[in-house]
């Protein structure tokens, strides 16, 4: 699978509240942006690939309540389809490659916490959701995630391969460090499951700690090295790069979407 064309400019943009310096708050937005994907299985017409909405939407924009930005995500994309700006939810498939979580209030940085609503609100809008974790993603007990994974429509993957609509996605969750610390593996076990996961050649590779591309493209060195020969899309996130897409003259496309939304739909 490969990316054919990406916009540059948003066809629309959602304004939520972030975590600022010293406990203070800020206004970002967050861009859709739209591409072509050559590959798509017939049975899909697009795919919805984000990570990194470490934000809330305030309460007098959703409802009365503050909702994590994934959560309001899923009703802005319906709302897009609804109006024909977007394919059909039925046949859109979602990526999430990790970090989803914001504290309640916006106001902490790097925080931590439960995402698996956002999770369960694309599955139940969309044909499947399928994705990693991020290093500040968390989900539950061992038995409130075991009761996540086997939700229909969720794929969580971390060392394996799936065949969705006969599209093959493959994924290793955290990133590399100190695997005591949670979110994270040992960098011999990261290294391990990405080289088993590549070895299975998926149409498209999810990572949350993706692999550096060209200059202003931050990334780690052993992932790319390890996923030279690969020949899929390989989609990140984890840290934010300008311009999303690295077309290398030789591996792998890689399309970060941190703090962004790109939905690929084909090209017909």
């Amino acid at each position: 699978m490969r990316v054919g064309a990406l916009t540059s400019e948003a066809i629309h943009r959602i304004r939520y509240t972030n975590a600022g310096r010293g406990g203070r708050t800020v206004s970002s937005v967050l861009p859709v942006l739209v591409g072509e994907a050559e590959g798509l299985p017939s049975d899909l017409d697009a795919l919805v690939i984000t990570s990194d909405l470490q934000g809330v939407v305030p309460s007098w924009i959703h409802d009365g309540a503050n909702v994590l930005l994934g959560v309001h995500l899923v009703d802005q994309l319906l709302e897009l389809s609804e109006r024909g700006a977007l394919p059909y939810p039925e046949r859109t498939g979602v990526i999430l490659a990790g970090d989803l979580y914001s504290a309640p209030a916006g106001n902490v940085r790097g925080a931590s916490g439960d995402v698996r609503e956002v999770w369960t609100a694309f599955a139940a809008a969309y044909r499947w959701v399928a994705g990693v974790q991020g290093n500040h993603d968390r989900f539950g007990s061992k038995r409130d995630r075991e009761r996540l994974e086997a939700t229909e429509g969720v794929h969580l993957l971390d060392g394996e391969v799936e065949a969705l609509d006969g599209l093959s996605i493959g994924g290793v969750g955290e990133i590399m460090g100190n695997a005591k610390k949670p979110g994270r593996k040992s960098v011999s076990e990261f290294l391990t499951l990405l080289e088993l996961v590549v070895d299975e050649a998926p149409d498209l590779l999810v990572l949350h700690q993706g692999p550096d591309g060209a200059k202003r493209q931050s990334g780690d060195l052993d992932v790319r090295e390890r996923t030279d020969g690969f020949e899929g899309l390989v989609v990140c996130g984890h840290v934010h790069w300008e311009d999303p897409l690295h077309e290398p003259a030789e591996g792998p496309q890689v399309l970060n979407v941190d703090s962004r939304v790109v939905v690929l739909q084909r090209p017909d």
